[in-house]
């Protein structure tokens, strides 16, 4: 029984060291300094960004839809909201029924690392490493935005979201900026390359992992009555969406964010509800949005090769 309690105490203790590491490395990767400081290369200005609410386009795939919106409630108090993001999934999603639409998706994205950053510090170190992907998709949107018009990338001083090129320039949308790259020769099938496609990869699989979490959330009990907590559900999840791709660093890493995420009732909070019964159709709704965003993302990437890229 001692040997046992000090091997589960030597690898916990090794867990926490880990993930110490890896927050203490990825914080040299983070932009340092306040808005008075951004401009630089290291530095971009990604903070004037402004998030301007869209009006969802009503879709076919979306009229029957819209009378379950009245479930979803403002949130007082709290950065996520659920309505915001059920918003910008649905802005995203273009008439064509094929195309994703980048900027809804990214602001999809700011209102999904809202959710990530209220679930605690331990669940930090991968909302920031998300946080670096959607602002490296706006700063390589900038710079080819800029590019297109006969600028550098440091001689204009974005102030809206067309700014960075998402309304009018090459990364309108995830097709887009998917065919600019390959025609400009930034994606690479052999080597990690720092392109939007490449990054966009890394997000698909992020909202996979988040779209099963909530799923999760959103069903009943087991057999014997019991609900899976949250730790479980995101230990299932990530084992199939994110796990495969990910070095054994950070899928222990991983274990320790499990064990410190908080009750299903928390949960139920950070969508307005109370109870089990009232969050289930809230969840779904959500759920719904996220596949379809999920699904078309998928085919995209699938059609020019990119679900695999290095």
């Amino acid at each position: 029984m001692v040997f046992l309690r000090r091997t589960l105490l030597l690898r916990y203790l090794l867990l926490t060291t880990t993930l110490a590491l890896l927050l203490f490395i990825s914080s040299f990767w983070l932009p340092q300094g306040d808005q008075r400081d951004c401009g630089s290369v290291w530095q971009p200005c990604l903070i004037y960004y402004s998030q301007t609410p869209l009006a969802p386009p009503i879709l076919g795939e979306w009229a029957e839809q819209e009378e379950d919106s009245p479930f979803i409630k403002e949130c007082p108090g709290q950065s996520f909201q659920a309505r915001k993001l059920l918003l910008y999934l649905r802005s995203s999603l273009a008439e064509d029924g094929e195309n994703i639409l980048l900027e809804p998706y990214l602001l999809s994205w700011d209102q999904l690392l809202s959710f990530m950053e209220s679930l605690g510090t331990m669940v930090s170190f991968f909302s920031q490493k998300v946080r670096e992907k959607t602002d490296l998709i706006r700063e390589l949107s900038l710079k080819h935005s800029l590019e297109l018009n006969g600028k550098s990338a440091g001689s204009s001083r974005p102030q809206t979201p067309a700014a960075f090129g998402l309304k009018t320039g090459v990364y309108q949308s995830v097709r887009s900026m998917v065919e600019a790259e390959l025609k400009a020769g930034l994606v690479n099938y052999s080597y990690r390359t720092n392109s939007g496609s490449r990054t966009l990869l890394r997000l698909h699989r992020s909202l996979n992992w988040l779209k099963m979490l909530l799923e999760g959330l959103s069903e009943g009990p087991d057999s014997e009555g019991r609900y899976k907590t949250p730790g479980e559900l995101g230990r299932d999840a990530y084992k199939v969406a994110l796990a495969p791709h990910h070095h054994w660093m950070l899928r222990q890493a991983a274990e320790i964010v499990f064990l410190a995420l908080p009750d299903r009732k928390y949960f139920l909070q950070l969508v307005c509800v109370q109870k089990q019964e009232e969050a289930t159709p809230v969840l779904r709704i959500i759920v719904h949005a996220l596949s379809l965003v999920h699904t078309r993302t998928q085919r995209i990437l699938e059609k020019y090769n990119m679900l695999e890229l290095p």
